[in-house]
């Protein structure tokens, strides 16, 4: 029987200790750690964080590297700001892709997870192939530190992100597979997209949410349970494609709310892994 673990997705700080407290104090055994500010992708705080995991005995199953720069999130400005694809902020997010990587290696985290960003449908787009390019580039980096390099899932298609790997064609490739976001940016509905790109998730977030209703604005983010994401068949379905990883409760909020949904969505999920969906 599949016992999937549960974890909480953290901001790094300087001191970490704080935010891997909260993980156990909530009842967590694994979390993500998001990182949006370059400076503290430093060995000192590498080492406070590898201290804190061991100290709160927290497994940190991955590192969400933000990129440098402006990123609007939403249909406007989001092709043009976000990820990897814009040619303009490129090497300056490659050289932070970079900089996450090593910090990873020293805090012993064993993959890198980020928006790739709109990657263009069209495979002949020059946008796409200078791409392909880039993305090699950063994978043999992480490969290199011993790291799989992991695509989260929102701003592009399931066949895209499938070609996308097998154009890049390096064996550290996962995915971190977002189902809200496949929702809220009316890529896919999140139980069919497994079908197309199932065998490459490595890990999953617990996010809810709704499909768009405004083609400027994406859908909205929901508590878990009140969306569109069908978790008891989610949940049934990576067990079936062997998904041994962390299912991760990501809430994007701030304040008692999000502790409270947080702590809502954990029960939530509990149920559903106790029925053994």
């Amino acid at each position: 029987m599949v016992r999937f673990k549960l974890g909480l997705i953290v901001d790094l700080e300087r001191d970490p200790s704080g935010e891997l407290n909260k993980v156990k104090s909530l009842g967590f055994p694994t979390c993500q750690v998001s990182c949006w500010d370059m400076s503290l992708y430093n060995r000192e705080v590498a080492h406070r964080l590898l201290e804190a995991s061991r100290s709160y005995d927290v497994e940190i199953t991955t590192l969400w590297a933000g990129l440098p720069g402006k990123h609007v999130w939403d249909f406007m400005e989001g092709p043009s700001t976000i990820g990897l694809v814009p040619l303009e902020t490129r090497k300056a997010r490659v050289k932070a892709l970079k900089e996450a990587s090593n910090f990873a290696r020293i805090a012993e985290i064993e993959s890198i997870t980020t928006h790739v960003g709109f990657i263009p449908d069209n495979p002949k787009d020059p946008v796409y192939t200078s791409l392909i390019s880039v993305l090699k580039d950063v994978a043999a980096f992480c490969a290199d530190n011993g790291q799989g390099f992991w695509f989260e899932t929102g701003q592009e298609t399931p066949v895209t992100l499938l070609r996308t790997i097998e154009d890049v064609g390096a064996d550290n490739l996962g995915i971190n597979f977002d189902p809200a976001n496949l929702l809220m940016y009316g890529m896919a509905n999140p139980i069919d997209a497994l079908d197309i790109i199932g065998r490459y998730v490595r890990g999953v977030h617990a996010k809810d949410g709704e499909y768009p209703t405004d083609g400027y604005k994406l859908g909205v983010e929901k508590p878990l349970g009140q969306g569109r994401v069908n978790f008891p068949v989610l949940i049934s379905k990576l067990k079936k494609l062997g998904y041994r990883g962390a299912i991760t409760i990501e809430r994007e909020i701030k304040g008692p709310k999000q502790i409270e949904d947080i702590k809502k969505a954990k029960i939530f999920l509990e149920e559903l892994l106790k029925n053994d969906c």
